[in-house]
């Protein structure tokens, strides 16, 4: 960088100009050509040599504040138009990224020479370059989506979720104005008109189709203004509200495609927060929630039908809210009936088994826990509730179990002891204890089973696909992209679309 003190005669003013080298002299260089000036006839009339004006223009020597005086001068230039940072031309700027592209780590790890830009060296040459360079950036992007950089991404977002108790302000914020902005201001479910209202606002109208790319949920035409959902086959189908509100909500919070698989998480985070804040807003949901706290009745499956929402999703929007309106600390949990936990969030205290890298997901819940001990209910129509003594302290857990297309789920949510007074189902006389993570609570068998059946029996496992797993690499992570661009092309005609009634 270059610190240029400069005095204006017509203001009588210094200013004080940090001016990048390279920039620089591309502005010199630029002025020069325009002047129709030879290097030689330029430092002729600036009192240099032609081979110190060179080394100017090329960012390898410094330039004084006379010498730039003086040319601004000779050749009728304002000072700011030299000390202006943008590249001057297309030219300028191939060269800029080029210099940037080689002084990267990347570039330096190939251990290959760098490659000095020459007047031979055209600009198409160096597009290819460039553009050779960003893929191999891309690739390295996402040769670091591994399930262990997966988890760690996951786990930095997680603990930053819970230190501002997985209340989001600014999201709350664009939500609330969407909304209102097609009159929607009372209690009760956001219709799927209303939702289509939401997207007409950006330019888009909902379509639905039956032959989405298999890794994709929804895809968004922006160059002809549609979103594609899957077929409305279930009336009043509440997933189909949230995608579309997902969908809409990459254009609210104007999102560019991810570069990082942390960059990918938390897009993906804000458009859960964002379609959840829609269906569930904050004045309608929190009005409805602190009723039910005054009168002592709060539940889940109540919250969940005020607003026409899946289960997961009223656990989900009550984590969000809890803690900062209602002054309740909670836990949340998503498992499957083989224990495997999906999702899970705490503020209240209880201590979740994670593994080395800090997360949650993919771990054993305790059989003991009520996320596992809901699963042999009979009667699965209405919530289990349960206190669980644990190392920590007691909970009181409300569980939901629910069926997915290839395998059952329960949705848990949780206070401590002292909260469960809030809570429908706080009379509940089950309870259970659990010593977890010791072994001895629930993952070693009885000594007399083991020596039983010790090299009498063999089976199999069951192996299931994780959220946390790795993508498969494209422009948008886990999307393929060759499915994305022929769904584009087959839908470009209006002749397969079924807009959105």
């Amino acid at each position: 960088m270059t610190n240029l003190t400069v005095k204006n005669p017509r203001f009588c003013c210094i200013v004080e100009f940090m001016v990048e080298i390279m920039a620089l002299g591309q502005r010199m260089r630029h002025v020069r050509q325009g002047a129709g000036l030879t290097l030689e006839e330029l430092s002729g009339r600036l009192g240099i040599t032609p081979s110190h004006l060179s080394l100017l223009e090329t960012g390898k020597r410094e330039a004084k504040v006379g010498v730039l005086t003086a040319l601004c001068q000779e050749l009728g230039v304002e000072m700011a138009q030299l000390l202006d940072d943008s590249a001057p031309s297309e030219r300028a700027q191939l060269e800029r990224d080029w210099r940037a592209a080689q002084q990267g780590p990347l570039f330096a790890s190939l251990g290959v020479p760098p490659l000095k830009i020459t007047k031979s060296l055209n600009d198409e040459q160096l597009k290819t370059l460039l553009a050779l360079h960003a893929e191999l950036v891309r690739r390295e992007k996402r040769a670091l989506a591994t399930p262990e950089e997966a988890r760690r991404a996951h786990t930095a977002l997680r603990r930053g979720m819970r230190e501002i108790d997985n209340y989001r302000p600014d999201l709350e914020t664009l939500a609330s104005e969407l909304v209102a902005s097609i009159g929607h201001d009372s209690m009760g479910a956001l219709t799927h008109r209303e939702v289509a209202m939401m997207a007409q606002r950006f330019g888009l109208e909902i379509v639905h189709v039956g032959d989405l790319p298999r890794s994709a949920r929804s895809v968004t035409d922006l160059a002809n203004g549609r979103i594609y959902l899957p077929p409305a086959s279930i009336p009043g189908g509440h997933g189909l509200r949230s995608l579309a509100l997902q969908a809409i909500a990459h254009q609210v919070l104007q999102h560019r495609v991810p570069e990082t698989y942390e960059e990918f998480l938390q897009q993906r985070l804000d458009i859960n927060y964002f379609a959840a804040a829609c269906l569930m807003p904050e004045t309608q949901a929190v009005d409805f929630l602190t009723q039910a706290k005054k009168e002592k009745n709060l539940a889940v499956e109540d919250f969940r039908d005020a607003f026409g929402v899946t289960h997961e999703a009223a656990g989900l929007r009550l984590m969000n809210l809890a803690t900062t309106h209602l002054g309740l600390p909670l836990h949340f949990l998503r498992v499957g009936d083989d224990g495997v936990i999906y999702k899970a969030y705490e503020n209240d205290g209880l201590v979740l088994p994670v593994d080395v890298f800090g997360s949650p997901e993919g771990q054993i819940v305790c059989r003991h826990w009520s996320a596992r001990e809901a699963f042999a209910r009979t009667n699965r129509t209405t919530e289990y509730y349960q206190f669980t003594d644990t190392p920590e302290g007691t909970f009181w857990e409300s569980t939901q179990i629910g069926t997915s297309a290839t395998d059952e789920f329960s949705i848990t949510v949780g206070v401590t002891f002292e909260d469960a007074k809030w809570f429908r189902g706080r009379d509940t006389q089950a309870r259970q204890a659990s010593r977890c993570p010791d072994r001895g609570c629930c993952r070693n068998a009885p000594e007399d089973m083991r020596s039983k059946w010790a090299g009498k029996a063999w089976t199999s496992a069951r192996l299931h696909a994780h959220v946390l797993s790795p993508l498969r690499g494209g422009m948008f992570p886990g999307v393929d992209d060759v499915e994305l661009f022929e769904f584009l092309q087959n839908h470009e005609s209006p002749d397969h679309i079924t807009p959105e009634e």
